[in-house]
């Protein structure tokens, strides 16, 4: 297998454990990661569409499904009333914080079978890969390709 091949099964073995937590909360992995990134503040839908990759109407979808469930909810901007804001509801709040201290918890469980140095370089490179991905610009208008 070449380096892009193992990037791919990188990504396997994290979205499996990924989704495997996010099942146990009785959540999809998309509602997952919705709960999560609106867990402290509230995100505009336009940027967060942006920051997950998705269109503004995937995003909506997703969000009413959550909604549903009272777990996000949608407010007009107090600055701008063409911008809607996205916020966990206290129940999804109180979910997305256990849920977020789970998935920090055990997801570098992928990592268990490597040597402690390893494991440091491995956690230093996942860091230098996000903090310099557009994951980390929550303003850019560029959709991540998986």
């Amino acid at each position: 297998m070449d380096y892009g091949d193992k990037l791919f099964w990188l990504s396997v073995v994290i979205q499996r454990k990924y989704a495997q937590i996010s099942a146990e909360f009785d959540l999809t992995p998309l509602q997952a990661t919705l709960l999560c990134a609106v867990r402290n503040e509230p995100r505009q839908m336009a940027d967060l569409a942006a920051s997950l990759g998705m269109t503004k109407n995937a995003l909506s979808q997703l969000v009413d499904r959550t909604a549903r469930r009272e777990l996000v909810g949608r407010a007009i901007s107090a600055q701008d009333r063409r911008v809607v804001m996205l916020s966990a509801t206290p129940t999804g709040k109180v979910l997305a914080e256990a849920l977020f201290a789970e998935i920090t918890k055990r997801l570098p469980e992928i990592a268990r079978n490597l040597d402690a140095d390893d494991q440091r370089d491995f956690e230093r490179v996942a860091t230098a890969i996000v903090d310099t991905s557009d994951l980390s610009s929550p303003t850019s208008n560029q959709p991540l390709t998986p």
